[in-house]
């Protein structure tokens, strides 16, 4: 773990949920460096506007496990991607609600229309959430044989690959141009705003501090909504 002396590193992720992180750091004083707002920039940690917090950018299926093993001390993930890892060393205090959408199980109509879920005992699943999608299955009683792809997961069933999928869906528009439909949603997914168990303990003062900032910053911006 970090000595109390070193800068608090805030892992947020890299697409399209940064837009909507961007407004709690205005909330909670956080401005980046300029190079962070920079295109063409190739940084991957940046200085900021507090003299004791700096920003690293990394794949938003990553910050849970910067954060879980300290090499974060706090950060902005997903839900999905806190359920699939299930970090013991990993504390969520405050659901930011943003980055909304589902996760589902989905299958082609020719499929659904002849498949009876309640007679399942092992299914073939293509998804990015093999254990999230595992223990789903298993509290059904169901064993689900899970074939890990990073991307492009509504192509497995019209190749051959598989059968049903379990990815994330917001309109469900990418489900219907790939001639699938939605079976079962396994939860509602949103960002939260993420803590290292140790940190906290260690560095007290100073990681509740800034818990108490971000909650602040999300129960003012549901006021305002």
């Amino acid at each position: 773990m970090p000595t109390t002396t070193e800068k608090l590193i805030l892992a947020l992720p890299k697409g399209r949920i940064l837009d909507e992180v961007m407004p709690f750091l205005d909330r909670v004083g956080i401005e980046p460096e300029p190079d962070f707002h920079d295109p063409k920039s190739r940084k991957l940690r940046f200085e900021t506007s507090n003299a004791g917090v700096e920003i690293i950018r990394v794949r938003a299926f990553d910050v849970a496990t910067f954060v879980a093993f300290g090499a974060a001390h706090f950060g902005v993930a997903g839900s999905d991607v806190i359920m699939e890892f299930d970090y013991p060393e990993l504390y969520a205090p405050i659901d930011l609600e943003i980055g909304k959408c589902r996760m589902v199980v989905a299958a082609p109509q020719s499929v659904v229309a002849v498949d009876d879920p309640a007679r399942w005992s092992h299914v073939r699943v293509a998804t990015k959430y093999p254990n999230l999608t595992q223990r789903h299955f298993a509290q059904r009683g169901v064993q689900a044989e899970c074939i890990k792809l990073n991307g492009a997961i509504e192509l497995a069933p019209t190749l051959g690959l598989c059968r049903r999928i379990v990815d994330l869906v917001s309109t469900g528009s990418t489900l219907k141009a790939n001639g699938l439909v939605e079976i079962e949603t396994i939860a509602e997914i949103s960002s939260r705003f993420v803590v290292n168990r140790a940190a906290l303990k260690t560095r007290a003062v100073e990681m509740t501090g800034w818990v108490d900032r971000f909650r602040a910053a999300a129960e003012g911006g549901r006021d305002a909504a």
